[in-house]
């Protein structure tokens, strides 16, 4: 007799919502969403900030060993890089950029302005850590999206049902801005053991089974299984519209050290980022 293994069904398992820290900038304010000392439980993600900043917040500074996907909330993010690379990221864009072995960057909306902003750090598999650098500008109304039965999907990264995006990773990554009318549901069936998180932009959300809710602002971390398959997340609306980003990636499971704008595997490999900035080599 054959037994179908149950699809792993996802729930909330934490619920993040860290107060403002001062930035050094004037006017700059910031939460630390993910952090350092989660590393292992947030892996393959390593820091997410939301940042309100004006000029003169991010000026030129070098990354190594990660990816950077800035997603614009509101206004407008100026992008410049050591590689030649450069544009404007508008509100519900997303800069994807790929530190590899070495860059420096800066970032900054246009002055006298001010521009609210998500950005994650995402860790690169140790193989790739000494990748070429590259920057993909994702403007939103060129990616692929979906809407049915009251539930707006947009595919920044990785797929949705058959929809799969264009964008490159040297490590896969699911990201997903998703908005829900009145009482209507989102569904995804992905990998039971990618971990998982979504966080609300707007309005409310309950989500799974238990209907745990979560709020505007906060960051929902999901179950996850150590076990190979299938998991379905379902989060619905109930009474008011919302809008959340979801992100999603198979954990590396790798050594990991962090210094400052770099994270490596090694100390080593730290020291040796510092010694090439320094001299140059970025």
């Amino acid at each position: 007799m054959n037994t179908l293994k149950p699809m792993f069904v996802r729930e909330l398992a934490r619920i993040d919502d860290p107060q403002f820290v001062s930035g050094q900038a004037s006017g700059h304010r910031a939460r630390r969403l993910i952090d350092a000392p989660d590393a292992a439980f947030a892996d393959p993600f390593v820091l997410m900030a939301e940042d309100w900043t004006s000029q003169g917040a991010f000026p030129f500074h070098p990354h190594r060993g990660i990816e950077t996907v800035t997603f614009v909330i509101e206004g407008a993010i100026e992008h410049r890089d050591s590689a030649g690379y450069g544009g404007i990221i508008h509100a519900g864009g997303v800069q994807w950029m790929t530190a590899g072995r070495g860059i420096q960057h800066e970032e900054n909306p246009p002055s006298g302005t001010i521009a609210h902003t998500l950005q994650l750090w995402v860790n690169l598999p140790a193989a790739e850590k000494m990748a070429v650098p590259r920057y993909q500008d994702l403007v939103a109304s060129s990616l692929p999206v979906r809407s049915e039965k009251g539930v707006e999907i947009r595919v920044f990264s990785g797929a949705y049902d058959d929809m799969v995006s264009t964008t490159l990773n040297h490590h896969p990554v699911a990201m997903l801005e998703v908005r829900v009318e009145n009482d209507g549901a989102f569904r995804h069936s992905f990998s039971a053991t990618d971990n998982a998180f979504v966080y609300i932009l707007e309005g409310a959300v309950e989500v799974g089974p238990a209907s745990d809710r979560l709020e505007a602002s906060q960051l929902g971390w999901l179950t996850r299984s150590q076990e190979a398959g299938p998991s379905e997340l379902t989060i619905n609306s109930r009474g008011t519209a919302c809008r959340f980003l979801f992100f999603a990636g198979q954990p590396l499971r790798e050594p990991i050290a962090f210094g400052g704008p770099f994270v490596m595997n090694t100390q080593a490999e730290i020291q040796q980022a510092f010694a090439d900035y320094q001299a140059g080599r970025f």
